[in-house]
């Protein structure tokens, strides 16, 4: 608070400079926590488009593939981490077409558990005879 005269504030002048300090506090919190809102809705709506994409690039690799859609998020992000690549990178590739479906990594092969028999003329499953 600026004066022209040195010397101690009287009661009244102490008491508006303690109200404008509080009016000042208030508005550097309103600030904050409208700049810290707008954060988090640019974060939300960032993050409903990121699932849009993978969820169209799960349908186009679903529909090239013949594999449901669990397998299809697998398959993206095995081929992700493959390539040190994020997630959304290689969805939005796989949905505008940019990246083949044929072109994403394989998914490893699952072998079926092969069970032991205790019987030895019962052959191993798995096996054919």
């Amino acid at each position: 608070m600026f004066r022209r005269a040195r010397g101690s504030l009287d009661a009244d002048a102490l008491e508006a400079a303690q109200a404008l300090a509080d009016v000042a506090t208030i508005a550097i919190i309103q600030h904050r926590s409208t700049i810290e809102g707008a954060a988090l809705i640019d974060q939300l709506n960032e993050a409903l488009v990121s699932r849009i994409i993978i969820e169209q690039a799960k349908g186009k690799i679903s529909e090239a593939a013949g594999m449901d859609m669990d397998r299809s998020f697998q398959r993206l992000r095995n081929h992700a981490r493959n390539h040190n690549l994020r997630l959304t990178e290689v969805s939005r590739g796989v949905a505008e077409g940019t990246t083949p479906v044929r072109s994403l990594d394989p998914l490893p092969s699952t072998h079926p558990v092969r069970t032991i028999s205790s019987n030895p003329r019962t052959p191993p499953s798995g096996h054919q005879t």
